[in-house]
């Protein structure tokens, strides 16, 4: 039964362990429990009209709610759409009018929200409000009163399951169109590429709005015990691994760059570790290589995107193959069904030879099958032989191994989080005091990148930094804030129109 949802129906899993930790909220769930919390949901999201192929967009925290939204819309055959909390109204609009989705769940820091723009959102029919809501809202406690007995609905591998919006560096966010097959292929990848088992205990701090909730669910599938966080914080991030004794640990390039320089307690903390995760980002060589020689743990640093759901249809360097790191520099080789490999940029159809640069192209069965309402985006970079241009630059050795050059596209990857330049200069030219804006990403050790806006000011008008974040507070989430300022009197175009971010990166630099 093609249902990524079976996952919860292992019995070599004994039902009462547990499956999903939160402490910082009190969360403790056994697999019976989820089980039992995630067929409640999905008959309860029945019994309000929301059927088979509907979209039902969560905008929640990470939370095990978060998670039971996801397994609920999977489980009764509907499209999960995840958004961020950091959404603002216009962005939240957009994913659930875009999506036409007919439900939402969120809880009582959503619903404010939620209730505002619920006016703008002809499809929405329906408010699920973890905690209670007012008359008019489903109160999540309601749905789960009922009949915890439900198999799941049985679906192709190509029915669709979930949008996952990606933005886009038009402006216009991209729902990657995600299959229950690709689901379930990659995370039979992620198992195989970490081993995991059922006795494995993953640490997880990836924010479950992104694809990076895959490692989780991966563990799950292996039986395991998922740990999560609802932010990260260093001292956190040690006390549960000293706590729980994580043998998988989530990371990226900022928290790598945290552990290396933490105190002589992280050693002890990090003690039962065999793997971190590193993605979302560039991890530099120099912390890879202090990280490395501090905890000797390895580190599964993974390439991969929204619409290949990580390392789906990705790469990764093996624990197992410590010479895959290329003297702390690659991404690996590709797992599971995946193929890779390198075109000319401007000509898709010529594969470039070992150690030339260009545009990395994926192929296999956890690429999404295009954009959700964007035939022409889709037909950009989802070719019909299979294969998905990802826009980024790379050079694949002779031994088939990957390593990430630059990016075709001006993406900026902070933290992990996803920032489309065009999207925040869309916001800022609306600033009374600004006449023309630029948006770049700039390396930054701890965060891989920032976001930092050029300006050129009206005459006669400045600008500072706090007025730019203070103006953008309220119409953008907050790590798509340029968290630097630079004014100048003009910005670098070709013939006048084409911006050139790349001399604004070097200039500033």
């Amino acid at each position: 039964m093609p249902n990524v949802t079976t996952l919860l129906d292992a019995r070599l899993v004994p039902e009462a362990k547990t499956a999903f930790v939160q402490p910082d909220r009190g969360v403790s769930l056994s697999y019976r429990e989820l089980r039992a919390m995630t067929n409640r949901l999905a008959r309860g999201l029945i019994e309000l009209g929301v059927d088979r192929g509907n979209r039902v967009c969560i905008y929640l925290d990470s939370s095990a709610e978060y998670l039971i939204g996801y397994l609920a819309c999977w489980r009764m055959g509907a499209v999960a759409v995840p958004t961020n909390i950091a959404y603002r109204e216009r962005e939240l609009a957009h994913a659930i009018n875009d999506a036409g989705a007919v439900a939402v769940i969120t809880d009582g820091s959503g619903g404010p929200m939620t209730r505002a723009i619920a006016g703008d959102c002809p499809t929405l029919l329906r408010r699920i409000v973890v905690g209670g809501g007012e008359a008019d809202e489903v109160g999540w406690d309601d749905l789960q009163s009922g009949d915890a007995g439900m198999r799941p609905v049985h679906c192709s591998f190509d029915d669709l399951c979930h949008i996952q919006y990606t933005a886009g560096t038009t402006g216009r966010p991209k729902g990657a169109m995600l299959t229950h097959g690709a689901w379930m292929s990659a995370l039979d990848a992620e198992r195989e590429a970490l081993s995991l088992g059922p006795g494995d205990i993953y640490l997880g701090i990836y924010p479950m709005g992104h694809v990076g909730c895959s490692w989780g669910l991966a563990t799950l599938r292996a039986g395991g015990t998922w740990v999560a966080m609802g932010r990260f914080d260093l001292d956190s991030y040690l006390a549960l691994a000293q706590e729980f004794r994580p043998t998988v640990l989530a990371g990226m390039p900022p928290v790598i760059h945290a552990l290396v320089h933490a105190g002589r307690e992280a050693d002890a903390a990090l003690a039962s570790a065999r793997v971190i995760i590193s993605g979302g980002g560039s991890l530099l060589p120099t912390v890879w290589e202090a990280f490395d020689k501090r905890f000797g743990i390895p580190v599964a640093n993974a390439y991969g995107l929204s619409e290949t759901i990580v390392i789906g249809s990705g790469t990764v360097t093996l624990p197992a193959y410590p010479a895959l790191t290329r003297d702390y520099r690659s991404v690996g080789v590709a797992v599971g069904y995946t193929e890779v490999r390198i075109v000319d940029a401007e000509d898709s159809d010529r594969e470039l030879p070992p150690g030339t640069a260009g545009e990395i192209a994926l192929r296999g069965p956890s690429v999404a099958c295009g954009y959700w309402g964007q035939p022409e985006a889709t037909a950009a970079v989802f070719r019909e032989d299979g294969w998905f241009l990802t826009g980024d630059i790379g050079i694949l050795d002779n031994d088939g191994i990957l390593f990430i050059t630059d990016r075709k596209k001006d993406m900026i990857i902070m933290s992990g989080w996803k920032i489309y330049p065009t999207e925040v200069e869309d916001v800022l030219i609306g600033h009374e005091a600004i006449i023309d804006v630029a948006v770049y990403g700039l390396p930054d050790e701890r965060r891989g990148e920032i976001p930092v806006a050029a300006v050129v000011p009206a005459p006669g008008r400045s600008l500072t930094l706090d007025e730019l974040r203070g103006f953008c507070e309220s119409r953008l989430a907050g790590y798509k804030i340029p968290r630097r300022l630079e004014l100048v009197e003009s910005l670098p175009r070709v013939h006048g129109w084409k911006l050139l971010r790349r001399s604004l990166r070097e200039q500033t630099r």
